[in-house]
């Protein structure tokens, strides 16, 4: 279970098992999407698999994260996205109701993160063998020119920061899985971020980074781009926005905010000169309200992430082995 976490066991499973198999100079950038030229224009590909349980929690469904998912990656690399295809596993005996729930749900979202889903597969494994349903979705999107986005351009010096509150779609998913109240309701953070980046995009063309932090969190976001930049990050522990349902959620759970899954946010990597603009850009939209600056990228403490402590501290934020809470995407 721990490799398909999104931790250090799933880049280890990725960087010795499918990286070789594979290779490619495409492939080796290990982005969200990857970034692809075909007849003179720059297309954004991504795919994902989706497993969550249950497959209906507050704020969204396994549908919901389907479509916005994927949208998700191919914004990160700065694309429109365009088109989705759409592939159900639906196990023996599920109900059509649901099915047709979750459909209606994948129609929504795409409607709403303005993209088509065009093609399609359906397969039926035995009973035992699934568990209810399970998507698969595939995305492209066209990567507007001059836009350049991907890990390997974060430099020190960069701003970093977070488009809203964080953990609140980890949390989400553990209170109904579990059955546990935390005197407020939680809701999925769950939403299409394409928007967003246009707006991002239209402050400047030149973002450097952009990760959406799904599994394992922000945490591991920071990392992944760390790695993949040479460079170190360090945080401002205090100015991460973690909503205080999340904290109190998180303390009764023995979880750290910073490794639980978001489903609608994303992290930036934006040259100095740039970070006022983008960041005020942010705020006029509504899934940026939330924006805050949070670290900075440095040259000490390469691949590495550390946060400064309330206390001026410092501690190393590590990369996690797997995920905290399993199966929430």
């Amino acid at each position: 279970m721990g490799h398909g976490g999104g931790g250090a066991l799933s880049a280890e499973l990725v960087e010795h098992l499918f990286a070789p198999a594979y290779g490619n100079e495409t492939l080796s950038g290990l982005a969200d999407s990857a970034a692809v030229t075909l007849g003179g224009a720059r297309l954004a590909f991504s795919t994902d698999s989706y497993v969550v349980r249950p497959l209906f929690f507050p704020g969204g469904s396994i549908g919901d994260l389907a479509v916005n998912g994927t949208v998700n990656d191919l914004a990160m690399s700065g694309a429109r996205p365009a088109y989705l295809s759409c592939a159900f596993i639906l196990e023996e005996g599920i109900e059509l109701s649901v099915v047709g729930k979750v459909a209606q749900a994948i129609g929504d979202a795409a409607a709403t993160a303005g993209v088509s889903v065009v093609t399609g597969d359906t397969k039926v494994v035995d009973a035992g063998h699934g568990d209810g349903v399970f998507i698969n979705t595939s995305g492209i999107g066209l990567i507007p020119e001059g836009v350049d986005i991907r890990p390997q351009r974060a430099v020190p010096g960069d701003v970093v920061i977070v488009s809203g509150p964080i953990g609140m779609h980890g949390v989400a998913i553990m209170s109904v899985r579990e059955g546990l109240e935390f005197g407020v309701e939680l809701i999925s953070d769950t939403a299409p971020l394409g928007g967003l980046v246009e707006v991002m995009l239209t402050a400047t063309p030149d973002l450097h980074a952009l990760r959406d932090p799904t599994r394992g969190g922000l945490a591991t976001a920071l990392h992944e781009i760390a790695s993949a930049s040479g460079t170190g990050v360090a945080l401002t522990e205090r100015s991460v926005p973690v909503p205080e349902a999340v904290v109190n959620a998180c303390g009764f759970l023995g979880l750290d905010p910073l490794y639980v899954a978001n489903e609608g946010r994303l992290v930036a990597f934006v040259p100095r000169e740039h970070a006022d603009r983008v960041l005020a850009a942010m705020r006029t939209h509504p899934l940026g309200t939330g924006a805050a600056v949070i670290g900075e990228c440095v040259a000490e403490h390469p691949g590495m992430v550390v946060a400064r402590t309330g206390l001026g501290g410092t501690r190393v934020v590590d990369l996690p082995l797997g995920e905290q809470l399993p199966r929430i995407c």
